[in-house]
């Protein structure tokens, strides 16, 4: 999930991803500060001025609040669930947003089961911090789809540089680009940054990955 919850896209992504083949989880991992119905947004976020004002209510506080302490555990908690109901294998991580620093720290703190994450328009994925989440792709056995925003003040083109020296360091085979014109949140058809071409080049290239490191290796 993105920084909004478990909206109606993530259920359509959900229902996606499960007709390659796949067990999927979507967690809400905002369930310290309640439940998906309670959290959700009640205005229609295709409206620009809705949109922005959901940021307004705290979302922000619920973002930051999810450090790696704790979402270390609660990414255990994710990968054991998935244990109890998928086939013996690997597995992938996917996120949107932030979700997309919890599937890249996920990967390094799992990288016996993690072989597979795809990363779209995430934002805070190089940081100064010693817990930068782009750190983990040193520790994981995953192979990369990042698809990032254009012009996105959470990842620079410099910030992309930085992603790519430490996956090519790392030697994990990898996407790393930016979508030309496809802004901030263009995954999420339920907001006002929906971009269609962007949406399916992320579908694309998620497919790829999780066929090639999860079915192959099934």
């Amino acid at each position: 999930m993105d920084a909004f919850g478990l909206m109606r896209r993530i259920a359509e992504m959900v229902e996606e991803i499960a007709s390659w083949g796949y067990t999927v989880l979507a967690p809400n991992v905002f369930y310290r500060d309640g439940s998906a119905a309670e959290l959700a947004p009640t205005e229609d976020l295709r409206i620009p001025e809705n949109r922005a004002a959901f940021f307004q209510n705290g979302v922000m506080d619920r973002v930051n609040g999810l450090t790696p302490d704790k979402a270390e555990p609660d990414a255990a908690a994710w990968v054991a669930t998935l244990a109890e109901h998928a086939a013996d294998g690997p597995i992938g991580t996917t996120g949107y947003c932030m979700g997309a620093r919890l599937a890249m720290r996920t990967a390094g703190w799992h990288a016996d089961s993690v072989r597979a994450v795809g990363g779209f328009h995430g934002g805070g994925l190089v940081t100064d911090a010693p817990d930068s989440p782009h750190l983990a792709i040193a520790g994981s056995a995953a192979s990369y789809a990042l698809l990032h925003a254009d012009h996105d003040k959470g990842l620079t083109p410099e910030h992309v540089a930085v992603l790519e020296a430490a996956l090519t360091e790392s030697e994990r085979p990898h996407v790393n680009e930016i979508m030309p014109g496809a802004p901030h949140g263009y995954t999420m058809s339920d907001t006002s940054s929906w971009d269609a071409e962007g949406a399916r080049r992320a579908s694309v290239e998620l497919r790829a990955v999780l066929d090639r490191e999860v079915r192959s290796a099934g």
